[in-house]
């Protein structure tokens, strides 16, 4: 990884600097350059606010070669490309000024550019180069400094290292790039990478249940999530958690407050769950509220505000929502309460953390925004202690050695061909049963080596949703063997014996283990798989969810 060109740009005493060499009168270098890896430390002998910086390569890509594109956060679409390929991108409309400003809120429009030329991707984190069975893995090993993107065009034989670092103060010492290169198998090149990492281990191996989102949405009451708790009897000891979403709190952000439909409060509940024998989890955006809220309107300076001191939108959900700005005073206290009362008095075991990176959508305060990522997932494992964490929403890099468990695809839609503004292609992170699917599969490598992996639920129910049985059996099985956390968000005390007998099926740890999967035509997807000491195979339609499985 020696021959490269350098680029940091800078500003310094207000003038913007832009330098390709290693050293000048404002700072040095310390390079470290090997076959496998390169390090790169900025020393800064005046103090420096950063804009960006590259290490830019020639590369020379072969017929049949692919690329994985890692997507900024864990709702977006992440896949491999061929030079043919044009990057999945916001449509027509979303991106135009004001559509963008909103309908790309949760992704990295905002940052960085999607090119509409064949051949030309970008990928958060890490990337691989596939030709066949070998792989060239690129990976970074901190984030801390800001996010890394790598950046290909493989039909003009670029491949260019970015970091992004705008507006990050530099005193001293800041590590601009840290990154490895590894040539081999799949499984291989991913499990020396992340033995690298040296992530936290999860204290559970696999997780499976119901979530009450995917039914109900916000509209739960204390009486639906009994009934449903009663229900998940169906599935025997294959199930092993219960978690309430969204709609048992008045507004997000007031988490201790009552909602009229959970009169009792939540304690009562988490005891029945523990009366069941599952684990108990609740969901939460902790950074996150309501400009309705309580918490919103009594403590506006703790909001996150733009240049002209105006509460800035960190998404587009309930009507829109604030930002808690974790650096601002109280803030933090604030957040270790609440955490304090779900988890110690309310008794659950596991947090499910959404909207996460809304923390970290610009610069402040003289951090990057991977800086800003991963010192607020630092704060959140300090808050959770040793109780579980599920990551949602969130720049996934940031998340390596903070969450137990992580959602590694946009959110599954209740009509498996969308809704009709799927058509307008809004952006990478909007609900999707096909991109779910695509995730799950392309990001399969994270299972077990970054955290455990979420792919977001299936579904068994014939009410309130539109998916054919075969649609039904492909999201089960492709989470079941992708995925070590597995949703389901029905009463399945109405299964019949078909969805009885398939929801203990996908409930139950598979062994696995996925030879390949790629793209076999331009939407036809094909994976090679052992199972019980069998080689298995499906073929599937990313758009209609047809399939070869048959019956599981």
């Amino acid at each position: 990884m020696k021959d490269c060109k350098f680029s940091l740009t800078y500003k310094v005493n207000g003038l913007l600097k832009t330098e390709t060499r290693y050293q000048n009168e404002d700072f040095a270098i310390d390079a470290n350059f090997s076959e496998g890896a390169v390090k790169l430390i900025l020393n800064a002998k005046t103090p420096l606010e950063l804009v960006s910086a590259s290490l830019a390569y020639a590369y020379q890509y072969k017929e049949g070669d692919k690329f994985y594109a890692n997507g900024y956060q864990a709702w977006t679409l992440s896949r491999e490309y061929a030079k043919e390929d044009i990057i999945s991108q916001m449509g027509w409309l979303a991106s135009k000024k004001f559509a963008k400003k909103f309908a790309g809120i949760s992704g990295d429009y905002h940052f960085k550019n999607y090119s509409k030329k064949a051949g030309i991707f970008h990928s958060h984190t890490y990337a691989y180069i596939r030709n066949n069975e070998e792989v060239a893995l690129y990976g970074s090993l901190n984030e801390r400094f800001g996010f890394t993107i790598f950046n290909i065009d493989m039909n003009g034989g670029a491949f260019v290292i970015e970091k992004d670092i705008l507006g990050a103060l530099v005193e001293k010492d800041y590590e601009l790039f840290n990154i490895v290169k590894f040539n081999g198998g799949y499984d291989e090149v991913f499990d020396k990478y992340f033995a690298l990492w040296n992530v936290r281990k999860p204290k559970v191996n696999f997780l499976s249940g119901y979530t009450s989102w995917y039914n109900y949405f916000t509209k739960i009451t204390e009486k639906i999530i009994l009934r449903d708790l009663e229900g998940l009897q169906v599935a025997e000891d294959k199930a092993n958690i219960f978690q309430i979403d969204d709609g048992y709190q008045p507004h997000v952000g007031d988490w201790l407050d009552y909602s009229e439909d959970f009169p009792n409060g939540m304690k009562p509940i988490a005891e029945k769950i523990h009366e069941k024998g599952y684990l108990a989890g609740i969901w939460l955006a902790p950074f996150s509220v309501r400009k309705k809220s309580r918490t919103a309107k009594e403590n506006p300076d703790w909001l996150i505000k733009d240049k002209n001191g105006k509460p800035t939108l960190g998404c587009l959900a309930w009507g829109g929502a604030y930002t808690l700005d974790m650096y601002k005073d109280g803030v933090k206290e604030h957040i270790k309460n609440f955490f304090n009362v779900v988890l110690n008095d309310w008794n659950f075991d596991m947090v499910k953390l959404d909207f996460l990176y809304s923390q970290c959508m610009e610069p402040r305060y003289g951090k990057s925004r991977g800086q800003i990522m991963v010192e607020a997932m630092e704060f959140l494992r300090e808050c959770v202690g040793e109780k579980l964490m599920l990551g949602c929403g969130v720049p996934l890099g940031a998340t390596f050695g903070f969450v137990d468990a992580c959602r590694i695809g946009c959110d599954a839609h209740l009509n498996y061909n969308g809704a009709f503004y799927h058509k307008l292609n809004l952006c990478n992170e909007i609900p999707s049963a096909g991109n779910a699917i695509l995730d799950a599969v392309f990001r399969r490598h994270l299972d077990k080596r970054a955290f455990l992996n979420d792919p977001d639920v299936f579904f068994l129910r014939d009410f309130n949703l539109v998916y054919s049985k075969a649609q039904k059996l492909l999201l089960a099985k492709i989470n079941n063997i992708c995925g070590s956390v597995l949703f389901v968000s029905d009463d399945a005390g109405n299964y019949g014996d078909w969805e009885k007998d398939i929801v203990k099926k996908a409930f139950t740890k598979t062994d696995a283990k996925i030879t390949s999967a790629e793209f076999v035509s331009a939407d036809t997807v094909k994976i090679s798989y052992t199972e019980n000491g069998e080689d298995k195979r499906i073929t599937f339609s990313v758009a209609t969810g047809e399939n070869d499985i048959g019956e599981w």
